[in-house]
């Protein structure tokens, strides 16, 4: 079947084409680990070696065999849904609700899904733009992780919930600006900093929440790799925007204010509560009363302000307005320790899985050797 029938909502055009600007750059300069090519260089060599080495199959690592429930998919509590303690719940029948929390899933994963589209062409683009050597290598191993991300969330959306929401216009809004902006650092900063710390952050708080195995197997796998991400886009910016004019900071500072308060106010999932009936106003309206949707929200920027920190974008104006959406405070979290806490989960996982496996393996071949001493 293709994935065309199974939207809910038809998508206005089966390819979205954002039209390119800016150079493509070449660099003659070799760069390899065991040659001085100098400290910033050498770490973004490591990096590179360390997303060679991480190189995984979807495929093969993922448990797809584990039953998935599509009324239910992340084992997600009444409370959670938008609906939940609103007149429009009262009336509706278990069914419904079964319906609504697939609606939702959908609607998450569908975001996941076409972000992860978005960031391999970043990474592409990055790759093609960027002009030093080192970034290029890297951007290249980040591009085949963007790929096998996209495949799995599609894989997972396909085989599970068999139902997929087109793209939130302000992702793609966002996504369209990181695009079409000439300058080389503009897919780091949009892709690198904001939507993949957006993401970072929605996937760990499913990833941490949910009694499902095969979402949290999904979701921890990724979050291994997106992890090494952020860390190549604030080596990166961080080095490149110590060189900048207050002007240029304070023109990517506009772009950050900007993306973050168009994820914060618009992508609440409304366009679900729009399928059930509810009229898009007094759709909002429930989004913007959820607790659990302002719980969310700052949750969602505990990625993203501790790196804008870091790579140097910290001015009045931008401090503001993080004060203003009540994150500010966040600029303080340890983000090197989040990171490795994603890493250890990834592989704390893979632990537990492989040798729950080799237990029944050993249990199997003892059992066959008992029935043939028996005999």
């Amino acid at each position: 079947m293709s994935t065309h029938d199974l939207y809910v909502n038809d998508p206005a055009d089966r390819i979205w084409e954002v039209p390119a600007a800016g150079a493509a750059r070449f660099s003659w300069e070799a760069v390899f680990p065991g040659r001085r090519n100098g400290a910033g260089r050498d770490r973004l060599l490591a990096l590179y070696q360390k997303g060679k080495d991480k190189q995984w199959d979807g495929a093969r690592r993922i448990d797809w065999d584990l039953e998935v429930d599509p009324y239910d998919p992340l084992g997600t509590p009444d409370e959670a849904l938008t609906l939940y303690h609103t007149p429009y719940w009262a009336r509706m029948s278990e069914k419904d609700k079964a319906e609504l929390r697939r609606h939702y899933a959908s609607w998450q994963f569908s975001q996941f899904l076409h972000g992860e589209q978005g960031a391999m062409i970043c990474a592409a683009r990055i790759v093609e733009s960027v002009p030093d050597m080192d970034a290029k290598f890297y951007s290249a191993t980040q591009t085949m992780d963007e790929a096998r991300h996209a495949e799995i969330y599609g894989r997972f959306l396909h085989e599970k919930i068999g139902m997929l929401y087109p793209i939130n216009d302000n992702l793609q809004g966002l996504l369209g600006d990181t695009l079409r902006d000439s300058r080389w650092d503009m897919p780091y900063l949009g892709m690198q900093v904001l939507i993949e710390g957006l993401a970072l952050a929605a996937f760990g708080m499913i990833r941490d929440t949910t009694d499902k195995p095969l979402p949290k197997q999904i979701l921890a796998y990724v979050m291994q790799d997106e992890a090494r991400h952020v860390a190549f886009g604030r080596m990166a910016l961080r080095d490149y925007y110590r060189q900048l004019t207050d002007a240029e900071l304070r023109e990517r500072e506009e772009f950050v204010i900007e993306g973050c308060y168009l994820m914060r106010d618009r992508l609440r999932g409304v366009e679900v509560l729009e399928n059930f009936g509810i009229p898009k106003k007094e759709a909002a309206r429930f989004s913007e009363q959820s607790e659990f949707l302002h719980l969310f929200r700052k949750l969602l920027f505990s990625r993203i302000v501790p790196c804008v920190k870091d790579i140097g974008l910290w001015g009045e104006r931008l401090q503001k307005a993080y004060l203003d959406m009540g994150v500010f405070e966040l600029g303080d979290s340890n983000l090197d320790l989040l990171m490795s806490q994603d890493e250890e989960i990834a592989e704390r996982l893979d632990r537990e899985r492989f040798a729950a496996e080799e237990a029944e393996r050993v249990a199997e071949v003892t059992e066959a050797i008992a029935q043939g001493a028996a005999e």
